[in-house]
This record gives C-alpha cells, sequence and structure tokens, in this order.
C-alpha cells in the first residue's frame, strides 16, 4: 500500500472514497499536541518529544472489511476494527481543536470497555470520516442481515405449526433416550422418608 498525506479536507473526504488506503495525520494535529505539551510544565519537552515522534507514526489504514490503526517507535501499537464490531461513533473537539480545525472520532464497539476503541485524531475532514465510517458500519450489518430475516421468517406466526411438530420430535427422541438408557418417561416421585 502506498502512504498518502493528507493536506487539506477535501483530499482527505477523496481518499476515503478509494479502498484501501493509508491516512497520516493534518500537520495541525502537531501544533495541537504542542499546545497541550505546555501544559504539562517542567515534562513539557518529554511529553512533546512522545507526541512528536507519535504524530511522525501515526497511520490510519482503510481497507474493504476496517480500520486499524499504528502508531509508535519503539513501542509499536496496532489496533484493528472491522467495521461490523463499530456500534457507535461520536464527534469532540475542544476550543483548540475547533481553532485549529481538528477533532476527535471516537469509535466505539460492544465491548465491556466504557472507552473508544479506536480515537481517531488529526482530521480536518472529520465529518466525512464519521460519515464514511456510518456508511460502512451499515454496509456491514446488512450484508448479515439475511441470515437474521430467515430467523425471523422461522418464527412468523404461519411457521408456528412447524416449530411445534419440530419440538414434538425432539421430545419425543430425548425420550426416547432416557428409556435406552435405562430411565424412565417420567421424572420420578418425591417420597417422604
Amino acid at each position: 500500500m502506498t502512504d498518502t498525506p493528507s493536506p487539506s479536507p477535501s483530499a482527505d473526504a477523496a481518499l476515503l472514497s478509494r479502498l484501501p488506503a493509508v491516512l497520516h495525520p493534518h500537520r495541525n494535529l502537531l501544533t495541537y499536541y504542542a499546545l497541550t505539551s505546555l501544559l504539562a510544565g517542567p515534562g513539557f519537552p518529554i511529553l512533546l518529544l512522545y507526541q512528536f515522534f507519535r504524530f511522525k507514526t501515526l497511520r490510519y489504514e482503510l481497507d474493504a472489511e476496517g480500520i486499524t490503526v499504528r502508531w509508535g517507535i519503539l513501542f509499536r501499537r496496532e489496533v484493528s476494527l472491522t467495521y461490523a464490531r463499530i456500534q457507535d461513533i461520536h464527534l469532540s473537539s475542544n476550543v483548540v481543536e475547533r481553532w485549529l480545525g481538528l477533532a476527535k472520532i471516537q469509535v466505539q464497539t460492544a465491548s465491556g470497555n466504557s472507552q473508544a476503541e479506536i480515537t481517531i485524531e488529526g482530521f480536518q475532514a472529520f465529518e466525512a470520516m464519521r460519515d464514511f465510517l456510518y456508511s460502512k458500519m451499515q454496509g456491514a450489518r446488512d450484508r448479515t442481515l439475511p441470515a437474521t430475516r430467515d430467523a425471523a421468517q422461522a418464527l412468523a406466526p404461519g411457521s408456528e405449526d412447524a416449530l411445534t411438530s419440530t419440538l414434538r420430535e425432539v421430545a419425543a427422541e430425548v425420550r426416547a433416550l432416557r428409556l435406552g438408557l435405562g430411565g424412565t418417561s417420567t421424572p420420578p416421585e418425591k417420597t417422604d422418608g
């Protein structure tokens, strides 16, 4: 795959139409990291160095199946998520992020974790990215929907007779197995003793 920089919101939106794609964060994210590093006080140089390397190695890879986020130099981290697992997508931005034209896209799954599974940051075309993820999420659910429809048709009101007869057959087989194993066909009565 080729790495392609994302200089503008329209370029980000255009890249989303072609898969697979590798996206880089916008350079305004580095500015945001520098400004937030100032809040660390004396730890400013260390935090800025960490966030600089995070910015330089941060990659978002989108393909037909899902999204993968990679970052890190010494400790490489990679998080992959299929579109079918996405449950919810949130946009959030603070004052500084809005000033820089950025927002965070928080992608959540049905895991027990209350935090976002993936946080996508550094895009000026964050609304296009959110809409893209929603469309892919919906498309993944539509592909799995036919099996759900078959199950719903089996439970439809007209299929009650078939369901009842199947349950009776299963009960008869269980009774036959119980008799074959030396048990009784009816549960034993309780006696006080």
